[in-house]
């Protein structure tokens, strides 16, 4: 498999039977949002792909639970560190659940991670590639690393740090250790005096805690948002370059960003669309689909007009999962190859749909001429699980799947119409029968008479 490298700019191939990957999580002050989202889906889908091509992950996420704008909160709000950040990572795992995505096997928080943080910036200071500030705030000496910018590609003039200190040395050194400040609810001990960490080494430590392994690089991929490219990925890297002479990781792997109506998400633009806006209108395998249908390097123009046509293409899935019924899986291996041969060039999604989009459309005509070929039948059970175990979609129950967005007080009236049709039609009252069948359809339920009974579906 091969995997673009934002380092290189070229593919690279996933080397190994075991991959350390290790992506940025969320910091947690507030709801998820759409870029959190499409991240989530994105290193899911690797890690997925990954697992069905055979490779053994260890896959790591970390969450930022103390940080500038959690403070902030606490400071509005009158909330509790734990309070807070409790919350908000309840809210997160619950909608990436949602969105079918796999919890990581290693979830670290900051606060758990304070003492790894301070081990690794005493190592840079011993070795000379950080300073102490007469305030109490350590800083990493850029000026020491001279591969620093190696990562990013960033020129000299674009590398000014977003906080002013008029006790850096240099422009591009940043802060590993913030010293306590006046009003600030948090801090912790450390041999440079009471403060927290800065942002980071968080996860330079981290990695080196949980993952990291001999050699040139301590992970094998390193994955996350383009805007963390610089200047977050790129100080990683030096603070672990610097400390233990390893690169960081083999494969640096960015998502798009996403942009509401062609403008970048953010939240200076009030444009950041949460989540849970979407959850309310859509399922979340409707919602991940939609996501993962554009390649993850592209940025993604997020639209419910889109979303409505994506659902169509997944409903064509579901609709031969309907018609398969309980067929035993036969494996297609034109098929797998196709597939597998999109996913492991650089996740290429669209032709990896494509080749499902085909499949589905042949099985249906061959079904079609033949509604008692077994074989079609099994194979596309068959490519239904395929798509289920690597995409993360198809694997609801396709009649439940019809009845989505439909709430429990609709369906008992749905299928007490339904009842009353049936004794109309045993009464011979065919009249009425139809006309509880017009009545639903404008309603929006198509009905289905079937040797079992009478099913129903949203339209």
């Amino acid at each position: 498999m091969r995997i673009y490298d934002s380092k290189t700019k070229h593919p690279i191939e996933v080397e190994g039977d075991e991959i350390r990957l290790y992506v940025c999580g969320p910091t947690v002050y507030d709801d998820a949002h759409l870029g959190h989202a499409r991240s989530c889906v994105a290193f899911d889908l690797l890690v997925r792909t990954l697992k069905a091509l055979g490779k053994k992950v260890i896959f790591a996420r970390n969450v930022t639970d103390i940080d500038d704008k959690i403070l902030k909160k606490m400071n509005e709000s009158g909330q509790s560190l734990e309070e807070i950040t409790t919350r908000y990572y309840e809210s997160y795992k619950a909608e990436m659940a949602k969105l079918n995505c796999l919890s990581p096997d290693i979830e670290p928080k900051a606060t758990e991670s304070v003492d790894d943080m301070i081990e690794l910036i005493e190592t840079l200071m011993g070795k000379g590639f950080a300073y102490a500030t007469p305030s109490g705030d350590v800083y990493f000496d850029a000026s020491k690393d001279d591969k620093y910018l190696s990562l990013s590609g960033h020129k000299l003039d674009e590398t000014v740090s977003r906080i002013e200190a008029s006790e850096k040395r240099g422009e591009k050194d940043f802060v590993l250790w913030k010293s306590a400040k006046e009003g600030e609810p948090v801090s912790f001990d450390s041999p440079f005096g009471r403060g927290r960490p800065g942002w980071h080494i968080e996860c330079s430590a981290m990695i080196k805690k949980h993952l990291a392994k001999k050699g040139a690089y301590q992970i094998d991929i390193h994955g996350g948002g383009s805007d963390l490219l610089f200047p977050h990925h790129e100080n990683e890297a030096a603070q672990t370059r610097c400390a233990f002479n390893q690169e960081l990781s083999h494969i640096w792997m960015h998502n798009g960003f996403v942009t509401i109506g062609g403008e970048k998400m953010s939240k200076s633009l009030g444009n950041s669309f949460f989540l849970r806006d979407a959850l309310g209108q859509y399922d979340g395998e409707v919602v991940r689909f939609y996501l993962l249908s554009t390649h993850y390097r592209a940025n993604f123009n997020f639209s419910l007009e889109d979303m409505d046509a994506s659902k169509k293409r997944l409903d064509k899935l579901y609709r031969l999962k309907k018609r398969v019924g309980d067929a035993t899986p036969l494996e297609d291996a034109e098929f797998k190859a196709e597939f597998f041969a999109a996913l492991e060039d650089d996740l290429g999604i669209s032709k990896a749909l494509a080749v499902v989009d085909i499949a589905v459309a042949k099985l249906n005509e061959t079904i079609d001429k033949n509604p008692k070929d077994k074989e079609a039948k099994s194979k596309a059970a068959f490519i239904v699980q395929v798509v289920s175990d690597t995409l993360g979609v198809g694997g609801k129950d396709a009649t439940e799947y019809f009845q989505l967005g439909v709430g429990e007080d609709e369906k008992l009236a749905i299928e007490g119409q339904i009842a009353k049709r049936t004794e109309a039609k045993k009464s011979k009252d065919f009249a009425a029968a139809d006309a509880i069948r017009d009545a639903l359809k404008a309603q929006g339920v198509e009905l289905m008479d079937t040797p079992s009974g009478t099913l129903w579906e949203r339209a």
